[in-house]
């Protein structure tokens, strides 16, 4: 990255002869010129990489241009690539967390920097179920979780009113769900039902609504109980059914919802600011479906997304800069323009009660969903199976093998944990939450 470096001014001593004269003039006083003022050095250059597309980057862009506008910053946008140098700011989204995990020493943590920088952090503002992942062992920040979201249900009303169903009451159970995915099947719906994000929504989501976590907090996968093996299995005959479709591993099943080909999606509570404009759909939404036969009843879903992480090794100015874009980015007018934008979660208790009141008005229940489904969320640094790459692909691989009708639900989870723990334990970095 370069720098633009000012020359500083110059005092020059002037050296006057003086010759002898014999008949002198008193000298004439003129009036001193008052010293020009120094042209004020320009905000040092830093960068923010990411790794979004098109339509993100563009909005991404519009944050930059406001932060550089109001605040004289030099912020500018860069491409995240893997095994390159990281930025002075990166932006990382939750499938790309181990590229954190893996090189601790590439990053510092976020608390740091902003005290050396003179803008500490007020922890305490921050929303206690958004924390996880993103602070150390001590509590302190480290990571700034920019873009979080929780699983939700999205539901087309206009398609429960073909089906012949209230759309003022969506399934609350999986069990309930079976039977609106069959009237939606009988309505002509060739596609009732799709997911996106696999692995984050059915291993790790479901597994914590159902009180079993995924992952251990010693980071061993145990996602091969018998919750997570009924559920899984209730997916298989749902997909023969062809009640169920997948799409892919990502967000794919997202475009399928929108374009009103699917009636009913689970996805991230994020995604609502890009549905709002569905042609043909009414959009309703309601907590992830949970298992009312599990012991201990509805437990909480996760929060999870973009954070930003701190590069290693930048010059002070650039930390200085660096800083400056965070305290902007949890002003209270941007955390709402972040929500409207992206539709994540408001990080502090204002944002969330004043994002809470303009999304009300529109109707929009999505942030009044998200909030009950993470009600009693701990701060707990548990990580998740999404996390570590290599072993959200392994978990994907299996699954489809269920989906697909090639192995049993059991099988395929007992051999994702063997398959995942064993990579774990060759890369014992990746078994934790956060870096530092």
């Amino acid at each position: 990255m370069q720098h633009r470096i000012l020359p500083s001014a110059i005092a020059i001593s002037l050296a006057f002869a003086c010759a002898p004269v014999l008949a002198a003039k008193p000298a004439t006083k003129t009036a001193a010129k008052p010293a020009a003022k120094a042209a004020p050095a320009p905000a040092a250059d830093f960068e923010l990489a990411h790794n979004l597309g098109p339509a993100s980057e563009e909005q991404l862009q519009a944050v930059v241009d406001r932060f550089n506008k109001e605040t004289g910053g030099n912020l500018k946008l860069s491409r995240l690539e893997k095994g390159e140098k990281p930025a002075g700011l990166n932006l990382v989204r939750r499938y790309d967390m181990s590229d954190i995990l893996v090189q601790p020493k590439s990053f510092v943590p976020l608390h740091e920097m902003m005290a050396k920088a003179g803008q500490p952090l007020k922890l305490a503002d921050l929303s206690p179920d958004l924390k996880a992942g993103t602070v150390d062992g001590k509590g302190r920040l480290v990571a700034l979780p920019l873009v979080y979201s929780t699983p939700v249900l999205f539901y087309n009303k206009n398609a429960f009113r073909k089906a012949k169903l209230d759309p003022e009451q969506p399934p609350k159970t999986w069990f309930e769900m079976q039977g609106v995915l069959d009237k939606l099947q009988d309505a002509g719906y060739a596609c009732p039902y799709t997911s996106s994000w696999p692995v984050w929504v059915h291993v790790d989501n479901v597994s914590a609504v159902s009180g079993v976590p995924a992952v251990s907090d010693k980071g061993v996968l145990t996602f091969n109980g018998l919750p997570q093996v009924k559920h899984i299995a209730m997916m298989a005959t749902w997909a023969k059914a062809n009640y169920f479709k997948v799409f892919g591993r990502r967000d794919e099943a997202s475009a399928r919802f929108h374009a009103g080909e699917c009636a009913m999606i689970t996805t991230d509570s994020r995604e609502h600011v890009d549905f709002r404009d569905a042609k043909g759909v009414e959009l309703g939404v309601a907590p992830l479906p949970y298992h009312d036969d599990v012991y201990g009843g509805r437990q909480h879903t996760l929060a999870d997304g973009g954070s930003l992480w701190v590069g290693a090794g930048k010059s002070a100015a650039e930390y200085k800069q660096a800083a400056k874009f965070v305290s902007f980015l949890l002003s209270p007018e941007m955390q709402i323009e972040m929500v409207r934008i992206y539709g994540g979660l408001p990080l502090t208790a204002a944002a969330r009660s004043a994002a809470r009141s303009t999304l009300l008005q529109d109707g929009d229940k999505t942030l009044e969903v998200a909030y009950a489904s993470m009600k009693g969320r701990g701060t707990a640094n548990v990580p998740h199976v999404t996390d570590a790459d290599p072993i959200r692909i392994i978990t994907n691989e299996e699954l489809e093998a269920v989906w697909s009708d090639k192995k049993p639900a059991k099988a395929a989870l007992d051999t994702a944990v063997s398959r995942g723990n064993a990579v774990l334990n060759a890369k014992p970095a990746l078994k934790k939450a956060q870096p530092f």
